[in-house]
This record gives C-alpha cells, structure tokens and sequence, in this order.
C-alpha cells in the first residue's frame, strides 16, 4: 500500500489544524502511521481511497472530519480555451484520454515532489503500474496548443526526460530506465503513443516518459495534465490530480478533447448522485442515527447530502474512486459518526474457540522441518509462465489459474508448484553461507482446486539424493505412514536420481536432485536437491 510523507508546516498551512490533532485523526481516515520524525509523519493509506495519497486530499478529509470545513468540496472549472484532438491511429492501442489545465500555480520543491508521488501512486492505484492508466504533467509555457494523440512510428526520435541526446522511442524501449521498466506494455504494437503539440514538439511517451522540454520547475505556473489508458479510470486520476492542485490555489481549466467518437470535455467534476435508506443506515451501523445526524456525517466526510423523504440524497465527490455501492457511502457515515462511539454489544451466545485440526498438523510439520535444520520461508502465491515452467523444464498441462489482468510480467498466474518459488528465493541468496535448508507450506491452485502443499530443500556442494530421502523418510516415520516410492520421470529433476513418494498407490508427492539445466535458469551455484509433497491426506491420515 502506498506510504506518502507528510511534512508536518504543509498540512498545518492546508487544514489549518495542528500537529497533534493531525497525528490522532488520520487513522480513522483509513490510515497507519508509519513513522513520526521532527518535521514529518509517514503514513499509510489503504489501497481503496486514492483520492488520499497526496498531502492535499488529506488536508481536504481532515478538514472535513474535523468540522473546519464540511461538505462537498466545490471547484470551479474555466470553459476549455484548449483543444487535443485524438487521432483514430491510437484508438486500438490506448484509446482513452482525458486532459486538463491548473494555472496560477506556486510550486516549492516539496509541492512538487508531493505531486511527483501522487502520480507514480495512482499508477499504482488505478494504473496497474501503468497498463490501465498513466498521468503526464507538464509546463504549459513549453509548449503551444492545440495539441494531438496519435500513434507513430517506433523509429521516432525526441529527447525523453533525463536524457540530453534525441533517442527514438525504439531505443528509449531498451536504453531509458523507464523504458525498461515498461516497454513491455507497448511493445506488441506496431506503433507506439505520442501526444505533440501544434509544432509537433513532444509532452509525452504514453505510459512510458514525458519529453524534457515539458520538465516541471520551481518555476512552472501553468499545468498541462494528460491521463492516457485503456479504460475510464483515466477521468478519475484526472480528477484527482487537479482538484489536488487546486486545493493549492490552482484554478482548473477544462480540455476540448475531440476524437473519432465524438468531442468530450474534460474534467468533469459533477458529482454523482445516490440515494441510501435511513432504516439500511441503522441496521448496518446498529445507531438509530435521525436524518439529521446522517446527514451531517456525510458532510463531515465531504459529501453533499440533503433527506428526501425517508432516503438521504448523496452527492459523491467526482474524486472518489472507491464509492462502488450504497454500503461504501454508509461505511462513510459510520466514520463520519465515530466508531469509538458506537455502542458495544456481547453476542447472545458464547463459544470457545480451539485450533483447526488442520492448523494443528500443520504446526507438528514445521516442528519436524526446523527439527531437521530447514528454515521456513513464505513466497508469494503469484508467480509467472516462465519461472513455473520454461526455467523448471516441464511443460504445462492447462491445470493453472491465470491472472485476467496482472499488474506486472512476473505475475501473470497462481502457484500450482512451491518448488519453483523456493529455488527463485535461493537465487536472492546466493551471498549467504552454505548449506541452504529451506522449507514452506503454502497453498497451490491446481484445476481451480486449492491443494496444500510441503516443499523444501537444500542447497550445497555435496548435495544428493540420498540426503534428500533420508529427510523423506524421516518425515514419512514421524508422520507414522505407509509408503511406497518409485522411480520418477519430472523434467525439472536428472534422470535416474528422482523418485515419487505414493500413498496407497497415489502419487502424493516426489523428490530429487534437481536438473543441472535448472540450477543454470536460476543462476545457481552448487547441486540442489528438493521435494514437493500434497499435504491433506499426508495431515490428515498422519494426524488421527
């Protein structure tokens, strides 16, 4: 979750209120407190309010939260004096783009680096790092409308920011640091994104780099903001980004966008309307709240909100990107009404919890897997194609879950082996003193089905098979099961040194020196031996 630094004068000078009530309010806006030092706080905020990820929305909630200032915040939105026209070449490549324009701005080089991170955090938030939604901001004086979307040549040269030589978007792909980083989202187009102005001097490289001429300054009083991606979150980071600057005194001009589809002008800061029954309000919160109190809840969260009978009209801030349902507005009143307020209450029955069967086998595993000097490590459930298979040498057999939308190359799909994250960890260690012993138990998806799994191994110069099915063995004898074992025909494992644990004549599980050509893919440096075991039957039987 996105982690922002929040210097103690700024927040002061935006909300008007002092450190300490600052410090003992924030979390009920959804937030940990990280770390206080003399001149900042660094704080935490929950991935579902975007709109906090800046110094500026924070000062806008806590304003409202502690009653300075209540109610939907208004801002006001200057008739477009700007065009950008959308060429029809983007269309099947990042089709969506909303633009707008902050003048009368003062930056310090806090300001801007304030903004500099609420950018790279709604990349993160709404953007997918960057798939679904990237932001340009530029210095306006640079640059002479009107402005065009379009889609070039890969061959194309500019001088991106950082650099001081013209590179062609091709070489910015494999040279520049953010090319690096997300070349990959365009690279299977044919041509790439570009937006220039009416001298077809360059502002931006969608999603990768901006050009420099655009480059923000202590300096800069005139904003120019693009939001380009493949979906409508790109209005809602615009809308956050200039009522951001706004709260600085920025004053917000519209943007005639003009494309294949029609003309749209942007942004668009008419909040939208819901209605929440009273009696839903009480039930879910359990206060028997009047309308009035409801009422002036939500306008302590920012809200616009007036009765209607017995219903509250709710007006949403056009920067909320986390209002979904009726249920997330009334959580608001909720806060907004204090939860240190609401009354506690014993459930009518009392039941005494005791630890899951499972749980308990799963904790006499771990014993026995430290007991043989293995340490446990946790890897992350998400992996990709090429760690799971290319570099395991086995080819897959379509029982994996895949990620429908994966933020990054490196997880594009669930787990369904722990040996392959095991050896990637070993590869982070390399600097570490030998022997490596690792174990962990996690859960695998296989099918769709969630299977439990046990898999270790060890990592030395003399490592071998007889060492790992001395660890099999032991394991099997204090699990008190009968087994079989037999030869073992996994890829990721050498022939003839590889063998499969069965259970009953299932295959539950195998073990075996790891294939050279493996250890070689994860940039290993001495022979591996590991094993991978389902664990329900092996719990469950060796448990009752």
């Amino acid at each position: 979750m996105p982690v922002i630094t929040i210097e103690f004068e700024d927040i002061e000078q935006l909300a008007g209120i002092d450190r300490q009530s600052f410090l003992e309010s924030v979390p009920m806006l959804g937030s940990d407190v990280e770390r206080v030092e003399d001149d900042h706080v660094d704080i935490e905020f929950f991935p579902d309010r975007p709109d906090l990820y800046c110094v500026e929305g924070v000062a806008r909630a806590m304003k409202g939260f502690l009653g300075i200032e209540t109610g939907l915040a208004t801002y006001e939105v200057a008739p477009p004096k700007i065009e950008l026209f959308k060429d029809a070449s983007i269309v099947p490549i990042r089709p969506y783009i909303a633009c707008g324009v902050v003048r009368n701005v003062h930056f310090t080089d806090a300001s801007i680096r304030s903004l500099m991170e609420l950018q790279e955090d709604l990349h993160w938030a709404l953007g997918r790092d960057r798939k679904k939604v990237s932001i340009g901001v530029h210095d306006l004086s640079r640059v002479r409308p009107p402005f065009t979307y379009k889609a070039v040549s890969p061959s194309f040269e500019f001088v991106p920011l950082g650099f001081e030589e013209r590179m062609s978007m091709e070489s910015i792909l494999e040279r520049h640091p953010k090319g690096i980083a997300y070349g990959h989202i365009v690279k299977g187009f044919e041509r790439y994104p570009l937006i220039v102005d009416s001298r077809d001097e360059v502002l931006s490289f969608p999603p990768i780099i901006n050009g420099t001429l655009t480059r923000i300054t202590e300096e800069s009083t005139e904003l120019f903001i693009d939001v380009t991606g493949t979906d409508r979150n790109v209005y809602t980071a615009l809308n956050i980004v200039v009522t951001a600057l706004a709260e600085r005194g920025g004053s917000i001009e519209a943007v005639r966008v003009v494309g294949p589809e029609g003309t749209t002008i942007t942004p668009d800061l008419t909040p939208k309307r819901r209605r929440v029954h009273l009696d839903e309000v009480r039930s879910l919160i359990g206060v028997q709240l009047t309308m009035e109190q409801a009422c002036e809840c939500l306008e302590r969260m920012r809200y616009g909100a007036h009765p209607d009978g017995d219903e509250i009209v709710v007006e949403v801030p056009a920067y909320r990107a986390d209002v979904l349902h009726e249920w997330d507005i009334i959580e608001d009143i909720a806060i907004g009404y204090g939860y240190e307020r609401i009354p506690h209450e014993l459930p009518q029955t009392s039941t005494v919890g005791v630890p899951h069967p499972l749980s308990e086998a799963k904790a006499m595993l771990r014993e026995l897997m430290v007991g043989m000097g293995f340490l446990e490590v946790m890897p992350f459930s998400l992996t990709c194609e090429r760690v799971h298979y290319e570099w395991m040498r086995r080819k897959s057999a379509g029982e994996e879950t895949r990620v429908l939308h994966p933020i990054s190359e490196e997880h594009t799909m669930v787990c369904s082996s722990l040996l392959p994250s095991l050896l990637e960890i070993l590869s982070l260690n390399l600097h570490r003193e030998m022997p490596h012993r690792l174990f962990c138990i996690g859960d695998v998806l296989i099918r769709g089905k969630t299977h439990t799994h046990l898999a270790f191994v060890s990592a030395h110069p003399a490592a071998n098979l007889t060492e790992m099915k001395s660890y099999v063995v032991s394991l099997m004898r204090e699990m008190a099961l009968d087994y079989d074992i037999e030869e073992g025909t996994d890829p990721a494992f050498i022939e003839g040194r590889q063998a499969s644990v069965l259970l009953d004549g299932e295959r539950m599980g195998l073990f075996g020196e790891v294939h050279p050509e493996v250890i070689l893919n994860f940039s290993l440096e001495s022979p591996v031996v590991g094993c991978e075991l389902e664990l329900p039957d092996i719990l469950w039987r060796g448990c009752h």
